[in-house]
């Protein structure tokens, strides 16, 4: 109590007794004829309030699965719509019927849906789902990967999936450029392999793009493995396949090249981090961004996530490093994942740490292919 207060510091001058009589007029007071209407009233609007809110969410999520019920606007729909003039769903563009199947998603062509449901069966189940960033401007990168270790086929990507339980596809955004999205359209009706997603594209929202991304992929398929990759790097699907299929203590795993680093605060370099003030000197633990795998589960929470609910850094692989702390996961670092030089059980290769990725990618995915070593060595089997 203040001690302005008249009672500071002294006893009460009136007896106990006195101060409990003072107390039951005051409740008696309250409840005046006049107020208990009013009360009565307030409880019924509550009561009412309840019962509309519980008939709304039994209405709009049903008994199916639902993922971001009530928040679909924050979570799903806003990212897998493009916007005017191109504004489609996400288009899965490979498959016996060439696009997205209907069952996956309902109420995602409406507008004015508030619910995405997830059907069961509804998603193909495979080991993990790969999606292969790529850009307008990465044409000979898709090129170069489709003459190396990524079929150029319909037909022989549905024979890896079958060898491997991998599904592949070129995970792309939008521009407003108008030519460009001309010959993505032509690159999609030969090769039918992308996925689109409602980003648009520019290196200052990858983070955003990666967000986007595992959030579709989790609507298009069932996977134990959510994979993250560039298409920059060499890579060995079979090996993959088989360092996803490892057996786990824990089912929630965050699976990368591991590393830490010092936080650049210098805005004269590339990797400038403009939030450094929040992170201190170093960065913590985080997976090296060409490649890395998150399970199910921690895919399953980020879909839930309101996308301003997540803090983002300026650099995507420090962003997904972040969330990972704050998430209950597995931290499993495999440096297969960034060999500089292909080896028997090498399964990623990108010359780290020069380059993010290959130097001269176009050109170095063709030489490496040539390699025995990279592309004909045989696979090692994990104990």
């Amino acid at each position: 109590m203040p001690s302005s207060s008249p009672f500071f510091g002294r006893k009460l001058p009136f007896a106990r007794a006195t101060l409990w009589n003072y107390r039951v007029s005051s409740r008696q007071a309250a409840c005046s004829p006049r107020i208990l209407p009013r009360v009565l009233w307030g409880c019924i609007l509550i009561l009412l309030i309840a019962v509309a809110l519980l008939l709304h969410r039994q209405l709009t999520c049903g008994t199916k699965v639902v993922v971001g019920c009530g928040a679909a606007e924050d979570t799903l729909r806003s990212l897998i719509t493009l916007p005017a003039p191109q504004k489609k769903v996400v288009q899965q563009l490979i498959g016996d019927e060439g696009k997205l199947k209907r069952k996956v998603i309902t109420g995602i062509i409406n507008e004015e849906a508030d619910g995405l449901q997830l059907e069961d069966n509804s998603r193909p189940k495979v080991l993990g789902f790969v999606g292969i960033q790529t850009g307008f401007g990465s044409a000979e990168r898709r090129r170069a990967l489709r003459q190396t270790w990524m079929p150029s086929t319909r037909d022989g990507l549905a024979r890896l999936q079958e060898q491997t339980g991998l599904a592949f596809r070129f995970i792309i955004g939008y521009t407003d450029d108008q030519k460009q999205m001309a010959e993505l359209e032509k690159e999609i009706e030969v090769y039918n392999d992308f996925v689109r997603i409602d980003n648009r594209e520019e290196y200052k929202r990858l983070t955003y793009k990666t967000l986007t991304f595992f959030k579709a992929a989790y609507l298009l398929f069932d996977a134990d493995f959510y994979v993250k990759a560039d298409d920059d790097i060499y890579l060995r699907p079979d090996r993959l396949s088989m360092l996803l299929a490892k057996e786990r203590t824990t089912p929630r795993t965050y699976l990368g090249c591991m590393k830490k680093g010092s936080v650049i605060t210098s805005p004269a370099y590339k990797w400038y981090e403009p939030l450094a003030f929040m992170l201190g000197n170093e960065y913590f633990l985080h997976a090296y961004g060409p490649i890395y795998a998150l399970s199910r589960g921690v895919v399953a929470d980020l879909v839930t996530f309101k996308d301003d609910s997540l803090r983002m850094f300026s650099n995507e692989d420090v962003t997904i490093g972040s969330w990972m702390l704050a998430f209950n996961v597995q931290y499993e670092d495999d440096r297969t994942l960034c060999d500089p030089e292909c080896h028997p059980n090498s399964v990623a290769v990108w010359d780290i740490p020069t380059c993010s990725g290959l130097c001269h990618s176009e050109q170095r995915l063709l030489q490496l292919h040539k390699e025995d070593m990279c592309s004909k060595s045989p696979t090692v089997v994990y104990q």
